[in-house]
């Protein structure tokens, strides 16, 4: 009787191990395949965020001992700080043109190369190459000498017998240059809006064309609508994108001239690694999120009257 009972007793054991063994085995499984993911979010993410949030409310110089400042970093950024004032407005001029003008050149030529012509996936490479490579500095410098006085640009309109300019040493005209090079980088959007286009039901423009609508109303009425949601996509990451624009400013024309090019990603970078003030610029750093934030809130909130999704009971606004 006893050994029956030990025996009835290990079995229930062995029984109860091997449920708990099953029921960790999936959830330890997936932990480890993350691991490398995690353990690089953890450290080169999550705690360096965390330790600028700390950093945000001292006095951090790396030349003199740490002292703990509560929000006066804060409070100097919104009452007295005039260069703060000036990189917001040259950021979010930057940001209200070269965002559209991307998204227009990005859809305009997915929409041409949407079509059957021979070489297709040549000319997809090549307009999507630039976007691989142009955020270097190599281009970035590239681009400075092609826009300098005695740069190709001026070369070409030499040509025509206009004379040039120096367009990045001109307060008028050396932000639009860096907003071009962004424009010239459209090819990940486009990649994008070309997935988007092959997921339209050509049944659309078909019953449309029967009615007798023209190829510029259906663009209007079926391909923008269809395209909504991936342009609401792409408008999303091209706003966080610009709003931390810094190699272009930094290369080419260094927030000249006459601080017309003075983006706040440039700011931040000269106000931690040329003045060596990391508490400031930690708190600079965390104000750009919050701006991030916001206007992401902002557009998020105006997507429910353009931004359409396909639904069981047809086409509805969000």
């Amino acid at each position: 009787m006893n050994q029956s009972t030990a025996t009835a007793a290990n079995a229930a054991a062995v029984k109860k191990k091997r449920r708990f063994l099953n029921r960790w085995e999936a959830p330890v499984a997936g932990y480890l395949f993350i691991a490398p993911w995690l353990i690089g979010f953890l450290g080169l993410t999550a705690y360096p965020m965390f330790l600028s949030l700390y950093y945000s409310f001292t006095n951090y110089t790396l030349l003199e001992p740490m002292k703990w400042v509560g929000v006066d970093n804060y409070t100097r950024i919104f009452t007295d700080d005039t260069r703060f004032t000036t990189s917001v407005r040259v950021t979010f001029q930057y940001v209200l043109a070269s965002v559209p003008l991307k998204l227009v050149a990005a859809l305009l030529v997915a929409v041409v190369l949407n079509k059957a012509i021979r070489g297709l996936s040549v000319y997809r490479t090549a307009i999507y190459f630039p976007s691989l490579i142009g955020g270097s500095i190599a281009v970035s410098i590239l681009w400075r000498n092609i826009f300098g006085v005695d740069g190709i640009f001026n070369e070409i309109l030499g040509t025509f017998g206009i004379q040039g300019r120096g367009w990045i040493t001109s307060p008028g005209t050396a932000l639009w240059t860096l907003i071009l090079l962004t424009v010239w980088q459209f090819g990940s959007a486009m990649v994008i809006f070309l997935a988007g286009l092959k997921q339209i039901p050509n049944d659309l423009y078909e019953a449309s064309s029967v009615d007798g609508a023209n190829k510029l109303t259906q663009f209007f009425k079926i391909t923008l609508p269809m395209l909504s949601p991936i342009i609401y996509f792409n408008l999303i990451m091209g706003v966080i994108n610009s709003f931390q624009m810094f190699t272009s400013a930094f290369v080419i024309t260094n927030g000249g001239p006459m601080n017309s090019t003075y983006v706040y990603a440039l700011y931040l970078y000269e106000r931690a690694f040329s003045r060596y003030q990391l508490g400031y610029a930690s708190a600079l750093a965390w104000v750009m999120l919050a701006m991030i934030v916001v206007v992401a809130v902002i557009i998020a909130g105006t997507s429910r009257y353009w931004v359409f999704y396909e639904t069981e009971t047809g086409r509805k606004s969000k």
